[in-house]
Formats: C-alpha cells, structure tokens, sequence
C-alpha cells in the first residue's frame, strides 16, 4: 500500500480495489509542539566518553574531540553523528555515554528521519541508517541489550554545515 503525503491517505484495500481515505499518522514532533530537545551530549578520545554542554559538529567530519572525529573529512555516510532516543534509553535502564551514541534527544522518533533532513541546533543533518547495536556494546553493558535495542538503538546521521549542538537544542524536521 502506497502512503501520501497530505491531510490522508488513499489506500487500496487488498483484493478489494476501493479506495477509502485513512488518517496519516500524525508527523514526529517538532520543538514547537512536543519539546523535541537535545537532553546530553557524549563523546571523547577513547572508549571513555564524557557528557559536554556543547560540542562542534562538522560537515563531514563528525563532532569533535570524539574518537571518530574524520580530521581528514572522510567520514563514510552515516559516520559522522549518532542519535539516540531518550525515552528507549530509560526504558533499558543505560545512559547516552552507556549506549555508545553521541546525541541523546527526547520528543521525537529517530527511525522515522532516516532518509531525511533535520536540523539540530544549528547543525543541519541527514538521516542515513538505523544504528543498530553490536557485541561491542553488549560486552561494555550487559547480556541480552542487543536484543532489547533491536530497531530501537538510534540513527547515524551524515552532518551537512558546520556548527553547534548545545544541550537544550531542538531537533527540527526540516
């Protein structure tokens, strides 16, 4: 089934062929309807992050001073910024630092911006992949987290402009 964009969607049931209008879900939250918001920020050198009040984000290159900071503008598509929700990290009982994600934002559902632009901060961004979890991160927290993060361990991002994330920044979909 096709969905479009507008006030519904015209669906054509199975086998049926008709034609009926169904509401869209409503569009993920922007900062002026539901508070989307960057609630910490983690990144570092090594295996060791730290959470910062403001980072520097770079086109093509990541956030830095975090150990996947591309100096040489390399970054592959999808390497240059992690994001997580929130509300998935309360749920499995870790922090932003503990997941291994870099921008821990709450308000909105990160799944749904891949294949699309957003803006954080002053930071406009692109969502490339859902960040799925690996052995890495189980051996780091605990057994059975890859299984409760399944789907729901964030996005990687390519970054487009230079700027600033600040803890409090919205998340806008552009």
């Amino acid at each position: 089934m096709d969905r479009l964009r507008g006030p519904g969607v015209l669906r054509r049931r199975r086998g049926v062929g008709l034609h009926r209008r169904i509401p869209l879900d409503p569009a993920p939250p922007t900062r002026d309807d539901q508070g989307v918001t960057v609630e910490t920020i983690s990144i570092g050198p090594s295996d060791a992050l730290a959470p910062v009040e403001v980072v520097s984000a770079r086109a093509g290159k990541g956030l830095e001073g975090d150990r996947y900071y591309f100096d040489d503008g390399s970054a592959k598509p999808g390497e240059a910024l992690t994001l997580i929700e929130a509300e998935v990290l309360e749920d499995v009982g870790l922090t932003g630092a503990e997941s291994r994600r870099q921008v821990v934002v709450r308000g909105v559902r990160l799944n749904d911006l891949v294949g699309k632009r957003f803006r954080v901060g002053e930071v406009e961004c692109f969502g490339v992949e859902l960040c799925e979890p690996c052995l890495y991160l189980q051996e780091m927290t605990r057994p059975g987290i890859i299984k409760e993060l399944v789907h729901r361990a964030g996005i990687n991002a390519d970054i487009l402009n230079d700027g600033q994330i600040r803890v409090g920044d919205p998340l806008v979909i552009l």
